[in-house]
Parts: C-alpha cells; sequence; structure tokens
C-alpha cells in the first residue's frame, strides 16, 4: 500500500505570487471521405458565437430560454465534455451542432461549414441518449443499413461491420435482433452505429447509459482510442468521474449559460496544498518525515490513500476470472494493495487447488 502525504504552507508561503492560478471562465463517411487525421492538430472544428436558444409556445411567446449567448470553441483531436444539471442546455447545445435545431441567435461553424449544411453530416458521428434503432434488424443489418446511407460500398459495410461488432464487444450477438438486446447491448450497437462511417467528430451523448462498470470502461477505452486517432469527441455525462478521466476540457452550463470552461487539470488542481504519494513507509520513516515537516513549519496529514469502488469493482472480476472459485474479503483484495510476494503466493495455491 502507499502513504499519501498532504502538505498545507504556512501562511508567509501562501502568501506568495505563484500561490493561486486563475480559473479560466466563459467567453473565450465513407472511405473515400478525408480522414480524421488529415487536419492539423490544433486546428478549431467546432466554432461557437453568442449562440441562443428560446422556445416558444403555440402563440409564439416566449416560454422558455434554454441557451443564452453561448460561445465556445472545440479543437482537432480533443475530448470535450458538456457538464450541467438536468435542463441547463447540454441536449439544446448538442442539436443546435448536428443542425436538428435551429438557434435564436448566434452562429455555429462545423469544419468549416455552418451547422444547417447537410453535407458536414458525412464526417460527423451521434449517439443520442436514447438509441433510436430498427428492433426487427439485427446487429450486422442495422450497421449495413446506416452503412447504406453513407454510401458505403458492400465490401467497405462488411468489413466496417465486423470491425466495430469487434470494437464494441457484440460478436456473439450480431446475428440476433435488437429486441433481444439488453440496454447495455443496445448501447454498444448504438456506438458501433455512430462510427460506421469513420466520423471526424463524434457526438456522445450519455454514452455509458445502461452500462455496468465493464462496459463504461470499455467505452472510456474508446474514447480514449478515438482520440489517439486523431478523432474529435464532445461528450454529455451526469457521470462526472468518467469526464474526469477522459476529457481534455469541460464546459459547465446552468440555467442556459456557460458558468466555467477550461482544462480539467487546472479546474481540479486543488490550490494551495501539495501531496506526495510514497509506498507504505516505515514508521520510523515516517517520524524522519514528520520532523522534516516541522523544522520548516508545515502541518501536515499522512494517509493511505483509497481506490475508487469502479477500480475495485473491475479488479476483483479480473481476479475472479483469472482465479475461479476464489471469494475475496477485505483484508486479501486482489491487485497491487499487497507485496508481490504474497500476490505470488496466492496465486500458488489457487493453483494447486485447482
Amino acid at each position: 500500500m502507499a502513504d499519501t502525504l498532504s502538505a498545507s504552507p504556512a501562511a508567509s508561503d501562501a502568501a506568495s505570487p505563484g500561490g493561486a492560478d486563475p480559473v479560466a471562465t466563459a467567453p473565450v463517411s465513407t472511405a473515400s471521405k478525408p480522414s480524421a487525421a488529415a487536419g492539423p492538430a490544433g486546428e478549431t472544428v467546432i466554432e461557437v458565437r453568442n449562440l441562443s436558444k428560446v422556445y416558444r409556445d403555440f402563440w409564439g411567446r416566449k416560454k422558455v430560454r434554454a441557451l443564452n449567448a453561448l460561445s465556445l470553441d472545440v479543437k482537432r483531436g480533443e475530448v470535450f465534455g458538456l457538464l450541467g444539471p438536468n435542463g441547463s442546455g447540454k441536449t439544446t447545445t448538442l442539436k443546435m451542432l448536428l443542425g436538428l435545431l435551429f438557434p435564436t441567435e448566434g452562429s455555429i461553424r462545423i469544419l468549416g461549414k455552418s451547422a444547417t449544411d447537410v453535407t458536414k453530416n458525412e464526417r460527423i458521428g451521434y449517439l443520442p441518449e436514447e438509441s433510436y434503432l430498427y428492433r426487427f434488424l439485427n446487429a450486422e443489418e442495422t450497421l449495413d443499413f446506416y452503412g447504406r446511407l453513407f454510401k458505403m460500398t458492400k465490401a467497405e459495410r462488411r468489413a466496417r461491420t465486423d470491425e466495430l461488432l469487434k470494437l464494441v464487444k457484440i460478436e456473439h450477438a450480431r446475428k440476433r435482433q435488437l429486441k433481444e438486446y439488453s440496454k447495455g447491448m443496445t448501447r454498444r450497437i448504438g456506438l458501433a452505429q455512430a462510427l460506421i462511417n469513420d466520423p471526424e467528430i463524434v457526438f456522445l451523448d450519455e454514452p455509458t447509459s445502461g452500462l455496468d462498470p465493464n462496459g463504461r470502461a470499455d467505452v472510456k477505452d474508446l474514447i480514449i482510442s478515438l482520440k489517439e486517432q486523431g478523432k474529435t469527441v464532445v461528450m454529455c455525462s451526469h457521470l462526472l468521474a468518467e469526464i474526469e478521466d477522459v476529457c481534455d476540457r469541460i464546459a459547465i452550463l446552468s440555467g442556459g449559460e456557460l458558468k466555467l470552461l477550461g482544462t480539467v487539470d487546472e479546474l481540479l488542481r486543488t490550490r494551495g496544498e501539495t501531496q506526495i504519494v510514497t509506498p507504505e513507509l516505515s514508521p520510523e520513516a515516517l517520524a524522519e518525515v514528520e520532523a522534516v515537516l516541522a523544522k520548516h513549519q508545515v502541518s501536515a496529514g499522512i494517509t493511505r490513500p483509497k481506490k475508487t469502488l469502479e477500480d475495485l469493482f473491475l479488479r476483483t472480476v479480473s481476479e475472479a476470472e483469472a482465479r475461479p472459485g476464489r471469494t475475496f474479503s477485505a483484508e486479501d483484495l486482489p491487485g497491487e494493495d499487497r507485496p508481490a510476494d504474497e500476490r505470488s503466493a496466492d496465486a500458488g495455491t489457487a493453483g494447486d487447488t485447482a
């Protein structure tokens, strides 16, 4: 196990010029199409300026202002997260970026084209919050259908279908009708559909909805893989841990307005503290560390870090698959918590028992 030492500097140090950093806030297809990596890294692929949306009633009177003067840019190859409570304008923003809704005011440029220009759709993919798929088609037929919409050849559709079914891990159910799919499996085929045209920009609305922890981990790996391919991902999610794990930058909306914008690292950095993580220290070593900190008038709390519940779940399932029949307890956790010789001994015992 490891020890975590969190130190707060003395008052005189905290008042130094570098003690606080400013937080960034608002305003600031087919196989023949160009690849996602064709554009230069850092190029602006989504440009939103003073975007507003007002919903009106039957008589044309203002009913609700869903979005107010939103301005932001998204760069090529980054994972961008849209966050906010229910009714904050996230889904409205996504639908206007896709051209499914028209803004009341403001402008949108995607890949150099207006959001209302349907030719841009050949270069984007979209996974809505609820997947609307034909329940009587199987997985192969579903992807073939969407491939035809992008005018892909038969050979391209077949190759892309095989690739995507393997990617989202539902090859075993490729011949089953979607009406027999669980919610998690339906989400996986929805992800495959969003990627059928090898898009440059992928919009994901609650991509892990209905997935178990293993499925969520697979989606996070997929998003990171898309980023490594030079693709741009814009996602909405209420699971903030997922946003933190995969996003480069985030925007937080509230009441239809942009309240915070910046990189995940700069927004989550704790000001005025330093954290040091070490292997587990002996009592003697801890006493020496505390003496050094006291000498410099630094008050410190020494604790042992905790893993997340999701990490624990994934590691337990992985260990259970590797060593069936084994039951774990809090004193005998799988993974890196114990010395390597103890884990090796356990593995040997499990092998002897088998």
